[in-house]
């Protein structure tokens, strides 16, 4: 195994504009020998129904999390979706790769009280199914990138994983993740324009990438013209939580009672001193409170292709419907599937390694069901009418 192979990802260029993320040309396949990762939180329509898509988020999150400390940071591959994440790791990482996704299954068990799917698949194997795992980055801001998959070769592991046809990695005794940097600190973030729109859309089998592309390219633009962007994280929006729902949820990343009540206990702490920080809008000890809102909201991920287009868009009535005619119209000409979810409100699940460094990520999603709810939408218009009788 060459040292190139192992640093793949780290080599690849980023990809500038999000207009252009439908290019696959700009995708550089997976190397022989790397393993992907996917994980999926069972019956997440049903938590969400429940009210706890917060935790669902959560878990998503904690895959990241927990990969990026087992790997000790090194780049690789990874997508948040809301209620689950997908992972490309190389070889010599298919070991600590398949005991942290064991643990985090553990730890959605056994302090969340959800079912997490997990499988870790060889790329040859998704190649012999007649897909690919192809790789490319796209800058967010100077100082996050987050990867971008093509080739249908996710969706197919996903798919397998859901099925029951991927073995899932033995747990290891006494696993359990290591979610430094997991945080779950901030309120929900409100619509400032009337609604938070979660879209998915994937290519049919008979689409041409070009095709596609186009389409992704044409709703990068609508919602670049809308009002802010679309980007559903402001400065205003922004507001630390002091409800104990959110920071129960960050507790229980630690073991035991006794840990889980001091973890508590800290947490409300730190969370009033942030609430009192962040309203004083003043610097304090080298920590500026705006700045970190700012950069917050450049280091979100409400926009990413993932084997198709995923998006959480803060927009307006017409926005929306100028969103809705682009993907009816590339339904009805076979290009795209698609699935939307509207809600009052984005939730944002942070993996902060430092507040004092620019490298924190923000995982963004609907708050009401989001990318799980315009999932079930896209798989209802996929299933032929005889099948959903």
């Amino acid at each position: 195994m060459t040292q190139a192979t192992n640093t793949f990802y780290e080599q690849i260029p980023t990809v500038d504009r999000f207009e252009d993320v439908g290019d696959t040309a700009r995708y550089i396949p997976l190397p022989a020998g790397w393993l992907v990762g996917v994980a999926d939180v069972e019956s997440s329509t049903k938590a969400i129904a429940e009210g706890r898509y917060k935790a669902v988020n959560m878990v998503g999150a904690s895959v990241i999390a927990a990969m990026m400390n087992a790997l000790q940071s090194r780049d690789f591959p990874f997508a948040f979706g809301g209620d689950g994440a997908s992972i490309a790791v190389p070889p010599d990482a298919a070991g600590p790769a398949a005991d942290t996704l064991a643990a985090v299954r553990r730890y959605a068990r056994d302090s969340l009280a959800l079912t997490l799917r997990v499988g870790l698949v060889p790329v040859e194997t998704i190649r012999a199914a007649g897909h690919d795992v192809r790789v490319a980055r796209f800058s967010a801001s100077p100082d996050v990138s987050f990867a971008l998959f093509a080739g249908n070769g996710v969706n197919w592991a996903e798919t397998e994983l859901k099925a029951g046809r991927l073995e899932e990695p033995v747990l290891p005794p006494d696993a359990w993740p290591d979610l430094t940097g997991l945080s779950c600190r901030w309120e929900p973030i409100e619509a400032r324009n009337g609604r938070i729109l979660s879209l998915i859309a994937v290519p049919t089998a008979m689409a041409s990438e070009r095709a596609f592309a186009d389409l992704v390219s044409r709703i990068s633009e609508i919602a670049n013209a809308a009002p802010d962007s679309a980007v559903p994280v402001s400065a205003e929006g922004m507001n630390p939580a002091l409800s104990r729902i959110g920071l129960r949820m960050e507790a229980r990343s630690r073991r035991g009672a006794v840990g889980i009540a001091a973890a508590y206990l800290k947490l409300l702490a730190l969370s009033a001193f942030a609430w009192v920080l962040f309203n004083s809008h003043r610097p304090l000890g080298g920590f500026d409170p705006d700045a970190y809102k700012v950069k917050s909201i450049q280091n979100s991920d409400f926009r990413k292709f993932d084997d198709g287009l995923r998006m959480t868009l803060d927009c307006d009535a017409s926005v929306e419907g100028a969103i809705r005619e682009e993907l009816e119209a590339a339904h009805a000409a076979g290009i795209a599937n698609y699935g939307l979810h509207v809600q009052d409100a984005a939730l944002m699940t942070c993996l902060v390694p430092s507040v004092m460094t620019d490298d924190h990520m923000h995982f963004i999603d609907g708050a009401a069901g989001g990318y799980a709810q315009a999932a079930v939408m896209m798989k209802q218009q996929m299933t032929p009418p005889a099948a959903a009788a």
